[in-house]
């Protein structure tokens, strides 16, 4: 018998999920920093000079050691599911905040994946 996640670890995983897309959208506020054509050098240069980016990063670095402490208490094959709720969080927020389109089949694939994670969750 599979033991249910406790409260406290579904709130830390969830919290880690969050934690993701709050990257996503400090990668994407980067993105749109960054001057369009030009040598990639230089492009790559606007990236190390860039806040959105390197906060990015440093909350990355952050994420990575948050996850292998979960993982330290919690089992990888319950604890990487909840790694989906960043695939549908980050789309809708995409739209929301940058205006991204949102089509149909996108918004069916994002429950189908929220459908999912509630089966695997419970």
């Amino acid at each position: 018998m599979i033991q249910r996640l406790s409260g406290v670890q579904i709130g830390l995983l969830v919290a880690y999920a969050l934690g993701m897309v709050g990257g996503q959208m400090l990668f994407k506020l980067a993105a749109l920093q960054i001057p369009p054509g030009g040598a990639a050098i230089d492009r790559a240069f606007s990236l190390v000079r860039n806040g959105y980016f390197l906060v990015a990063l440093v909350a990355y670095f952050l994420l990575a050691l948050l996850w292998v402490w979960i993982l330290s208490f919690t089992p990888l094959s319950r604890s990487y599911p909840f790694a989906a709720l960043a695939f549908v969080l980050t789309p809708l927020l995409g739209g929301w905040v940058f205006g991204e389109p949102l089509s149909a089949r996108l918004l069916a694939g994002i429950a189908a994946i929220a459908c999912g994670l509630l089966l695997v969750a419970r």
